[in-house]
């Protein structure tokens, strides 16, 4: 019987407050004492006519009446709701903005590390570093060929690398072709002489027609006109005829050994001139539009340390390699003392400069993803975010196109727990960086404590 009563009681309280709660709500009273109201089926809340306090360093402070801050001591201003801030003035709306700022005290400046520079205005000088190898000048490059069909009767370069120079032969060849037009030559060169005293100038003219059809020949063979000369003073023809290169350098290429046959056009040597060579560097493609030509390039190797090479860029390829996403440059440098080996990997350095502009240190700026936020020190202790617009950056600092004057103090170091701090007051009005969280420390008062009456208490805090 007990435990009936102990169940009935309750449910018949539940009962009537149902009972009361329903007779309320019909009749409009519950809308009036709850603050809500009943049109057109929808209960919407009734607009707070009474205004409220707040402290514009610290929100969650909210009282009904006007005074100082408990925490701060600084002088509450009246809080808007969305209807009345339309219609607020230019100073309620400065006091409003100050809601988006962030005051700290000097122990808290500490705490915090955090260090402010001055904005200026200088010579931003960008760096592009790059890796390359060394190739072959290819204009300096030349393959020695057989100019007519005959046997390698001696050789004189032995092995690839050797030098070679302009004036001295590196092969001699004997052919058959060549001995039965040396000898033409000879015979219109006798008859020249027999004929150029005739009377006739036809017959005159005639024996030099066949001289220089003889030479022409001979000049096709690969024979040179000193070479003709001699043929022309010795009086007989050479058995075996010297091949010359048509430039000077290192043999990098041995086609042919002594005895050997060969065909008209057939390779004998490839010759490359070292004193000068090039060097592709490759150049990432958010980086190459900075590159152009005529710049000077420094250049590295781990074969010479500390012994730099310096040339400049001749010409930038007109497309993008789409596994690097590179777009590679040629440097033509000189050589001196062929230190510089082709294939060989360097280190490339390209200073540019981007004349006047504003800077600033790389982590005086947030990156959210979305935005880039720079804080700024208005008045001592006193930081407000700043939405700045980003251009060329080097190692440690970044151009600033829009948003940041000279002059302006910028927070460098700090500016995450910065950025902590507004977003727990509410106030910061861009995207909180994950991961980043403010630790719990107690505000220092930055002012004298108010009086008894306006003393911290729970009931003017709302989180």
């Amino acid at each position: 019987m007990a435990l009936n009563k102990k169940i009935t009681i309750p449910l018949t309280l539940v009962v009537l407050a149902i009972v009361v709660a329903s007779w309320l709500y019909k009749s409009g009273k519950l809308g009036k004492v709850s603050g809500w109201t009943k049109s057109d089926g929808t209960a919407k809340q009734e607009l707070n006519a009474k205004p409220l306090w707040t402290c514009p360093m610290h929100p969650f402070i909210i009282k009904d009446k006007p005074g100082a801050c408990p925490i701060c001591g600084m002088e509450l201003i009246k809080k808007q709701n969305d209807a009345q801030s339309a219609t607020q003035t230019p100073e309620q709306k400065q006091q409003a903005a100050m809601i988006g700022h962030v005051s700290l005290s000097p122990t808290q400046r500490v705490m915090a590390n955090v260090a402010t520079v001055e904005v200026k205005q200088e010579d931003l000088n960008k760096e592009i570093n790059a890796v390359g190898i060394v190739q072959y000048d290819q204009s300096r490059q030349a393959k020695v060929t057989a100019w007519i069909a005959g046997r390698i009767d001696k050789l004189h370069v032995g092995a690839v690398g050797a030098y070679v120079g302009r004036n001295r032969p590196v092969a001699e060849v004997y052919s058959p072709d060549l001995l039965a037009s040396q000898q033409e030559y000879l015979l219109a060169v006798k008859s020249r002489d027999q004929l150029k005293n005739s009377p006739i100038p036809s017959i005159s003219q005639n024996g030099d027609g066949l001289v220089q059809s003889a030479k022409q020949r001979l000049m096709l063979f690969g024979v040179k006109e000193s070479q003709i000369a001699e043929l022309e003073r010795a009086g007989k023809p050479n058995i075996r005829l010297p091949i010359y290169t048509p430039l000077s350098g290192v043999v990098i290429e041995k086609m042919v050994q002594q005895g050997q046959y060969v065909n008209t056009g057939d390779v004998l040597f490839n010759i490359a001139d070292l004193s000068r060579v090039w060097v592709e560097i490759e150049v990432y493609e958010n980086e190459f539009p900075n590159i152009k030509i005529g710049q000077r390039v420094e250049i590295q190797s781990q074969s010479f340390p500390g012994k730099p090479f310096s040339g400049r860029i001749a010409f930038i390829y007109p497309f993008l390699d789409p596994k690097t996403r590179t777009v590679k440059a040629r440097v033509e440098m000189a050589n001196p003392g062929m230190k510089l080996k082709p294939d060989m990997f360097v280190r490339a350095s390209i200073k540019i400069g981007l004349g006047k502009a504003i800077v600033v240190p790389v982590t005086a700026v947030m990156d959210t993803g979305k935005r880039q936020v720079a804080w700024i020190e208005t008045s001592p202790g006193m930081f407000e975010p700043r939405d700045v617009q980003l251009g060329q950056r080097t190692d440690d600092r970044v151009q600033v196109l829009s948003g940041l004057k000279p002059g302006d103090k910028v927070a460098v170091s700090g500016a995450y727990l910065i950025d902590s701090e507004s977003q727990l007051k509410g106030g910061g009005g861009h995207e909180t960086m994950p991961g980043m969280k403010m630790d719990d420390k107690k505000p220092a008062p930055t002012a004298p404590a108010p009086a008894k009456k306006d003393s911290l208490k729970m009931d003017d805090m709302k989180m």
